[in-house]
């Protein structure tokens, strides 16, 4: 798929979370319910595009990296090819390979890797990785994926409080909610959609950034590389429990939590054989 068609596909996954929270809150409680869950996303919204970058950085224990360091260095060469502000740089302490990038936009971001990626990884393949991140932080990825998180949790909170309601005897037709049958698809259906829609938004992004990993080196064979390296890496030593919050794999260039998906729609990332064979097919 090309770089519109992924952004065409990015446009229609939002605009279908963000009806999805509409029929929610128009749903409970008519025009005022609408209201109201769209003050609560736009409040949400507001605060995870200031602090997202400081709380998942806080949660890892990232150390900054001096600007003399091996990654620091690269993150400086390859932000330059790429046209970028150069980003802060992090350490965070796991043997699991792997690497992020967070903040709100390219002159506020930051890049992470793991000391499992440093051991694994040359500084070619690094290349093809860091690469990766900045492609995120240039298509404002985390902000856009902060975004599809916010709207599918509030969906599935007040899902979940019209489970509890109907246990209470909620359900009835009224002025004010809908029939059980809506109230239904609401507590039970409406959740997984919006997680099914939430783990295709993190897919898409992901074919973006190998996309661009690849155009802003000239070269897709880095990356390629690395992901068949990190893939193995992260089978062998994923992310032990309590190292790190699943709720955040889509982060990650690949999944470092046990249990990623078999099934693809299911999964935060694409297969690897899909992102590698995309990557074999570009020329430069």
């Amino acid at each position: 798929m090309s770089q519109f068609g992924n952004v065409f596909k990015t446009t229609i996954i939002l605009a279908l979370l963000t009806a999805l929270l509409l029929w929610v809150g128009n749903l409970i409680a008519g025009s005022s319910g609408l209201a109201v869950a769209f003050v609560i996303v736009l409040l949400m919204n507001g605060a995870m595009y200031w602090w997202s970058d400081k709380i998942v950085l806080w949660m890892y224990k990232a150390k900054e990296l001096p600007q003399n360091h091996r990654i620091t260095k690269l993150v400086r060469e390859v932000a330059h090819k790429a046209g970028l502000p150069i980003p802060k740089t992090y350490i965070v302490e796991s043997a699991t390979p792997n690497a992020f990038a967070t903040g709100r936009n390219p002159k506020h971001s930051a890049v992470a890797v793991t000391n499992g990626i440093l051991d694994l990884l040359d500084d070619y393949e690094l290349k093809g990785v860091i690469a990766h991140e900045l492609s995120h932080v240039k298509n404002r990825d985390t902000l856009i994926q902060t975004v599809a998180a916010v709207i599918a949790g509030v969906i599935s909170y007040v899902a979940m409080m019209a489970r509890w309601a109907a246990l209470f005897g909620g359900g009835r037709d009224d002025d004010r909610g809908g029939s059980g049958l809506e109230l239904l698809v609401l507590a039970i259906i409406t959740p997984i959609i919006a997680v099914l829609l939430q783990l295709a938004l993190s897919r898409t992004r992901e074919y973006m950034a190998d996309a661009g990993s690849a155009n802003a080196l000239h070269d897709s064979k880095a990356l390629a590389k690395a992901l068949k390296k990190l893939e193995a890496g992260n089978k062998a030593r994923p992310f032990r429990r309590g190292e790190g919050n699943p709720a955040t794999a889509p982060l990650f260039i690949v999944n470092p939590f046990k249990g990623s998906a078999i099934i693809e729609f299911l999964s935060t990332h694409p297969s690897m054989e899909k992102r590698i064979a995309r990557l074999e097919q570009l020329r430069f």
